[in-house]
């Protein structure tokens, strides 16, 4: 099948009836639960703004001569990156770039490890072709998949094979002739369980030794899977309509813990297998993690410009645009988006052809761009707070206003420079939903450890980083200025 539509994206997960609990109960359907079907929703408008712009969200499939999903694809020249990323742009501006898995952001994970697929072949020739398989299956199927990268939080100062029950981590328990049986724990599967498949991959920033081979995995499996179990943390969506929640009741994607019982993947769904030299070096030589971070920029323009309107309309709404300080604050996000912007572009500007054959964008504007928007995203959502000040407290519920009895006294008390209390207090319930709620601060919490521990990802940007240029200039320049030989003093 094709680009699939947002009916068949709803209808796929009715029918797979994937094993998802939450709130001490297991799920019937996740496209009826209150705790899911919003979010549902708006996975399927993505999916039908596919069909609505197929000028630019859809190509021809190179193998079936389908129209496919843009985000699959794999770039040519630096005008398919483009492509790509207005592609990833649109999606994103349904959202104001909320939602941090929609499906493009594992569509170039698959495409990329689909192409590069070398690496994998150094254990197996078979699992370099399993990468390759994958690839076409999602592609031509529109596969939609969360991930789990990263072990159980029980002990970080020690090796997962040094843990006191070592076995609760996800880890390899049997190889047969037709798969291998896998057993424990994994975290954190942002839409777990209202996709259609898991990627399992080691961590980004977090490597393993040899004696950490049994955990060292990677393969792909269907949701329902027999063994397979999403535990989801509480709703953020509580339920509400969406002019007193305006976010979190169309975009809280929720996270998942993930269960394997004693789990079958057959060998076709398996690209790593207890090798650890292979999963520590598998985002960054198969350029995983370029074309990702690549999604992720391109999102994130889109939410810091979101972001910038609300706060812009703040200062409109209540007549403080013309004070310094707020001129300096609304600076502050102008800066972060001009600069996010001017990484994007300098990254897709580079790009390069890679060994495959792949237009990869520059990975150093990339890199510095998501080792910097973690550390500056709480400050973005810290203006948009003290900009709304107490009127971030005084929001009464849509219910208030409609009340025949205390509605004209609200819509009159919390009227606006511009705007009647109604228009005015709803935007001041968007500014609360992207900055205070439970989704607000998820929100913020996610952006700061999007990629990992923004701590650890410094300390290899710093190590990575081409030094020695700058140091020798500073030798030449010390030793032109110096006059004095002290070998003849």
């Amino acid at each position: 099948m094709p680009a699939k539509t947002g009916k068949q994206y709803i209808e796929r997960l009715k029918k797979a009836n994937n094993n998802v609990y939450i709130h001490g109960e297991r799920v019937d359907d996740v496209t009826e639960h209150p705790a899911f079907k919003n979010v549902i929703e708006s996975m399927a408008h993505l999916y039908d703004l596919q069909h609505e712009k197929p000028e630019k969200m859809l190509y021809t499939s190179p193998t079936t001569g389908d129209k496919v999903g843009m985000t699959f694809l794999q770039p040519k020249t630096i005008d398919d990156v483009i492509k790509r990323r207005e592609a990833i742009q649109e999606w994103a501006l349904t959202s104001g770039g909320m939602m941090g898995r929609s499906p493009d952001y594992l569509n170039a994970e698959v495409m990329a490890m689909g192409v590069s697929n070398d690496l994998f072949a150094e254990a197996d020739p078979m699992f370099a072709e399993n990468a390759r398989k994958y690839y076409e299956y999602a592609r031509e199927n529109d596969i939609s998949l969360t991930h789990t990268l990263i072990h159980p939080q029980v002990n970080r100062a020690k090796a997962q094979y040094e843990q006191k029950d070592a076995n609760v981590a996800l880890h390899l328990k049997e190889k047969t002739k037709d798969g291998i049986y896998v057993d424990g724990i994994r975290l954190l599967a942002t839409q777990g369980g209202i996709t259609d498949e898991i990627l399992v991959f080691p961590s980004t920033v977090k490597k393993a030794g040899e004696l950490d081979d049994p955990y060292s995995l990677a393969f792909v499996i269907p949701n329902n899977t027999p063994g397979l179990k999403f535990i989801s943390r509480e709703s953020f969506d509580y339920g509400k309509n969406k002019w007193d929640h305006p976010l979190s009741s169309r975009f809280e994607e929720g996270d998942a813990i993930v269960s394997f019982e004693n789990v079958f993947v057959p060998w076709e769904r398996v690209f790593v297998c207890g090798n650890s030299s292979i999963c520590n070096r598998t985002f960054r030589e198969t350029n995983a993690v370029v074309h990702m971070a690549h999604q992720v920029l391109a999102k994130n323009v889109v939410k810091t410009e979101f972001l910038l309107g609300v706060a812009l309309s703040i200062m409109d709404a209540i007549g403080i645009d013309q004070f310094q300080h707020v001129q300096d604050k609304g600076t502050e996000i102008m800066l972060t988006l001009e600069t996010m912007k001017s990484h994007l572009y300098r990254a897709e500007n580079n790009a390069k052809l890679d060994k495959w054959g792949t237009m990869t964008p520059d990975f150093e504007a990339l890199n510095a761009a998501r080792n910097w928007y973690p550390r500056v995203y709480p400050r973005l959502v810290e203006i948009v707070r003290v900009l709304g000040a107490s009127g971030l407290m005084g929001i009464p519920t849509e219910a208030d206003f409609n009340h025949e009895e205390i509605g004209p006294i609200i819509h009159r008390g919390l009227q606006g420079k511009n705007l009647e209390g109604y228009e005015r207090v709803q935007l001041f319930r968007l500014a609360w939903d992207m900055t205070m709620s439970a989704f607000g601060s998820r929100q913020m919490h996610y952006e700061y450890y999007f990629f990992g521990d923004p701590v650890r990802m410094g300390m290899a940007y710093f190590d990575g980083y081409e030094k020695e240029e700058f140091k020798q200039r500073v030798r030449d320049f010390l030793g032109k200025g110096s006059t004095t030989n002290f070998s003849k003093v």
